[in-house]
């Protein structure tokens, strides 16, 4: 401020100067009013130059500079720039805002107050079928044309979600979605929509196995009640009496092994992962599996011919009760469903990766290839009559599948109508290592007819 006196001061005095020179007195007094005119003239240019710097919006480095005026083009060259900084920060915090947005799992819209999409995050898009940009400002209901939604829209009581077929849900895979409204801002709403396929197979897994533990558990019971009263009301022979006490033995047994496998499962869901510290010997699994495979015909009093090869001298990490149970459960399967006559082979293959599959063979009925994805689902049956003539619990394979699972290793079931079905654990390289001395010894391969 103090230079912008000055200098007008200094055009004033030399104008004045000039025109003393020139014409003294009347001279001095004309220079002095030029001199002044002068000074506003060039202020006024320079006034003007700021005026088109800040109507063009060009480039803040290129504001006037000295003075009165090219201060104020600093000042606002510095509110420019912390404006921009200021305009970049918030894009930048709303770019992340959307890429968060955009990776979530949930689908999420978002609705101006005629219910038009203002924007829409790609799960939504893959949830409902929509394309976001193509279908930006358009109505929701126009492409959401179900009629539960479009009655839960319409409603404008938005507390509660609504389920919906998902785009591309069909009879053979059905998938439902969560979708819930949430009004925010001046009338805009917010609309999340969830994959919750897996929660309603779930709750209907819980449903079902509520409702096949229960039959399963009945069934039994209602035969022992059933013996218990014929004993109690009436005199039989002790030969009558001795075969209904048998049948209520194996009742009684049946339900024992449902509880065992239930318990089983509960403990292999409940317990941390098995570690690596515990090694056992393939020969003593095999071994383990043959007895209770032998077994198992004996008592049911079937004739088959069983063959285990002899398992590589190798030693398995894990908890080998678990592990007992995952191959006991594949031979015994083999066993109950392979009629009289038939035929089971055990093997192990080393795989050229360090891998190791145990498999189990059977030349039993078979599977349709519809039951196989399902076959290791809890009291998923095939033939629930052939099962319960068996003695089968519905729950090996689930029980199989889990310690599969703790231990890394990977189950592969094959079957042909008619021709048999071959079951397959593969454990990974990491959780096998060459047998220690002291270990049992493999038994060699063993054929033989049972029954």
């Amino acid at each position: 401020m103090s230079w912008r006196v000055i200098s007008f001061l200094a055009c004033q005095l030399g104008g004045a100067l000039l025109g003393y020179l020139l014409g003294r007195l009347e001279g001095a007094l004309a220079g002095t009013l030029l001199g002044t005119a002068g000074w506003f003239l060039l202020d006024l240019l320079r006034g003007l130059r700021m005026l088109r710097w800040l109507r063009t919006g060009a480039d803040p480095a290129a504001a006037p500079a000295g003075g009165l005026w090219g201060e104020l083009g600093d000042r606002v060259r510095r509110s420019l720039r912390t404006r921009d900084q200021a305009a970049a920060e918030a894009e930048r915090r709303l770019q992340e805002f959307l890429a968060a947005i955009q990776a979530s799992p949930n689908g999420v819209i978002l609705l101006d107050p005629e219910g038009r999409i203002e924007w829409s995050n790609l799960t939504a898009a893959e949830h409902l079928g929509i394309d976001p940009k193509r279908d930006l400002l358009q109505h929701i209901g126009n492409l959401l044309r179900d009629p539960d939604f479009n009655a839960y829209y319409a409603s404008g009581h938005y507390g509660r979600e609504v389920l919906i077929p998902a785009r591309d849900s069909t009879p053979g895979r059905p998938r439902k979605l969560s979708v819930q409204l949430h009004p925010y801002g001046n009338g805009r709403k917010l609309l999340l929509s969830r994959d919750v396929t897996g929660v309603e197979q779930a709750e209907v897994m819980r449903r079902d196995f509520v409702a096949n533990v229960s039959h399963e558990i009945r069934t039994p019971l209602t035969v022992l009640a059933g013996f218990v009263e014929t004993l109690q009301n009436l005199s039989l022979p002790p030969e009558e009496q001795a075969r209904y006490l048998a049948m209520m033995a194996q009742q009684a047994q049946r339900m024992q092994g449902l509880v065992s496998d239930l318990l089983t499962l509960s403990r292999l869901e409940g317990s941390p992962l098995p570690g690596a510290l515990e090694w056992s010997p393939l020969a003593l699994f095999a071994a383990q599996a043959e007895d209770e495979g032998r077994g198992l015909i004996a008592a049911l009093g079937k004739s088959q011919q069983l063959r285990f090869e002899p398992p590589p001298a190798l030693e398995l990490s894990g908890a080998a009760h678990e592990l007992h149970s995952a191959m006991a459960n594949l031979v015994t399967n083999a066993v109950r469903y392979t009629p009289s006559g038939g035929s089971i082979e055990v093997r192990w293959l080393v795989l050229q990766d360090g891998r190791v599959e145990f498999s189990v063979t059977d030349s039993g009925p078979g599977i349709a290839p519809e039951h196989l994805p399902r076959l290791t689902e809890r009291f998923y049956r095939v033939d629930r009559s052939r099962s319960r003539d068996t003695g089968g619990t519905g729950l090996g394979l689930a029980i199989v599948k889990h310690v599969a699972q703790r231990h890394g290793a990977e189950l592969a079931i094959s079957s042909t109508l008619g021709v048999g079905s071959r079951f397959a654990l593969t454990f990974p390289a990491s959780r096998l290592r060459p047998q220690a001395a002291s270990s049992p010894a493999a038994r060699p391969a063993t054929e033989s007819a049972a029954g």
